[in-house]
């Protein structure tokens, strides 16, 4: 991320610190910039649905915590042998209950994408897409939402036990994205501290947006650009 604060670079209403920088490509966060994010009951639900289907019924309310706030494999390995679990089979359960539920909300109408949204196609810069959340359910949100024309890549997670630990702030997807779209200044763009930190990784600059959802959302990391909007965004990208 860039950290070049020079005083020939001024910012604006967006609270930008670099708005003279300009972008050939943008890559975009899906739960929170494209879509609403999936509620947290549903995960709950999908998480408990997981156990019992491999037989638990009585799981602490901690397990459940962990798994829906984001599980290291280490840490998942060693909570399915607490319960006697084959790590591989109720992962594949869970992973599976989860993309349905959220498939559903998308369906019913409970989720959808902003009405910002509606820029990205307009946009003149490359676009790519990469998400925490699972390649499938990602590919659906963009073939649902006719936005398959708007990315040239699109990269989320496997649903295996590995990919969480390639998650965000890792830069894993980010650089492979990179890599497929060989940009000249690339921006990525998502609502949470640690897409920043994956940016930073990455080696490119970040704008957090910060929606409804975030409002009240703290950052111990800098981002590069702050905004309101997808209209702030593609405002800069005019700019």
């Amino acid at each position: 991320m860039s950290s070049d604060n020079s005083s020939d670079r001024n910012g604006d209403s967006t609270g930008d610190r670099t708005t003279t920088v300009s972008y050939d490509t943008v890559v975009f966060d899906n739960d929170g910039v494209l879509v609403v994010p999936p509620p947290r009951p549903s995960q709950v639900r999908a998480t408990r649905r997981a156990f019992e289907a491999v037989g638990v019924s009585a799981v602490a309310d901690e397990h459940v915590s962990a798994i829906v706030d984001g599980i290291h494999p280490d840490e998942l390995y060693a909570l399915c042998a607490e319960y006697e679990l084959d790590p591989e089979t109720f992962w594949a359960k869970r992973e599976r209950f989860d993309e349905r539920s959220q498939v559903l909300e998308f369906e019913d109408g409970s989720r959808s994408t902003y009405d910002d949204v509606a820029i990205v196609p307009e946009l003149t810069q490359t676009c790519g897409l990469v998400s925490n959340n699972h390649q499938s359910t990602v590919e659906f949100v963009l073939s649902h939402f006719n936005l398959q024309s708007a990315f040239d890549v699109c990269y989320g997670r496997p649903r295996t036990i590995e990919s969480l630990a390639e998650k965000k702030p890792e830069p894993t997807y980010i650089d492979a994205a990179l890599s497929d779209l060989a940009p000249e200044n690339a921006l990525y763009v998502g609502d949470s501290e640690t897409d920043l930190i994956a940016a930073e990784r990455a080696g490119i600059d970040a704008a957090f947006l910060r929606r409804d959802h975030r409002a009240e959302t703290e950052l111990s990391v800098e981002p590069t650009h702050e905004l309101a909007d997808l209209y702030e965004l593609q405002a800069l990208l005019e700019n």
